[in-house]
């Protein structure tokens, strides 16, 4: 190995950083969803970092549970650009799509954090993204879902099945992908009944993120 190719004392560290910071997100979210009122020791701990450690990273329980919501949204984003960019018959898109979002689980962070801390102005940018990708990418599905279904229906049908939970990670995996299916059948177009009530808006679903008493 060559001088240039020997990895610096610097280099080591930013990878032990990188560890960290990967466990310290792996905790997090396992504490917040499961409780969103959890001391942030507790991520610390869970996470097997100490105090200091993840302090030097997020300066507070609020930048934390931001973060995690910011790449629980940037992960919607990419699979919709994903989706965007099948060219498959709508469909096999649509279904593949809803798969793959609900084993991304990002709907149990907005089940469980929704309102608890203030979004940042790029967060803000990125849903207002995410809403405008989502109707784009609906307009493809419309054709091939029953009469009635809007693209936010999408967003709380995720919810519902990320409030399958059992204490076996592997088992709720299994239960969601197979209530997933029940579901998927009862959006595809050729269901006789009328949906009753109007679908949700946009603005009934980024009201949730207000923190109650913030304004």
């Amino acid at each position: 190995m060559t001088p240039s190719q020997t990895p610096s004392p610097l280099s080591g560290r930013k990878a032990e950083a990188a560890r960290n910071d990967e466990r310290i997100m792996s905790a997090a979210r396992a504490v917040f969803v499961a409780d969103p009122g959890a001391p942030i020791t507790a991520v610390a701990k869970a996470a097997g970092v100490g105090i200091s450690a993840l302090y030097s990273r997020y300066g507070s329980k609020e930048e934390l549970l931001r973060t995690l919501c910011h790449d629980g949204l940037k992960v919607f984003v990419s699979e919709t650009e994903t989706a965007l960019a099948d060219d498959r018959d709508p469909w096999s898109v649509f279904t593949s799509y809803m798969r793959r979002l609900v084993d991304a689980d990002t709907s149990s962070l907005t089940a469980a954090l929704a309102g608890t801390f203030t979004p940042t102005s790029e967060m803000n940018e990125l849903a207002q993204r995410a809403n405008q990708l989502s109707a784009q990418l609906f307009e493809r599905f419309r054709e091939v879902l029953r009469p009635g279904v809007d693209v936010h229906d999408l967003s709380l049908v995720f919810e519902l099945v990320a409030a399958v939970k059992l204490p076996n990670p592997e088992r709720t995996a299994a239960l969601r992908r197979r209530y997933l299916e029940v579901i998927l059948d009862g959006l595809r177009a050729g269901v006789g009944s009328t949906l009753p009530g109007p679908a949700p808006t946009f603005q009934d679903l980024y009201a949730r993120w207000q923190p109650v008493g913030r304004g």
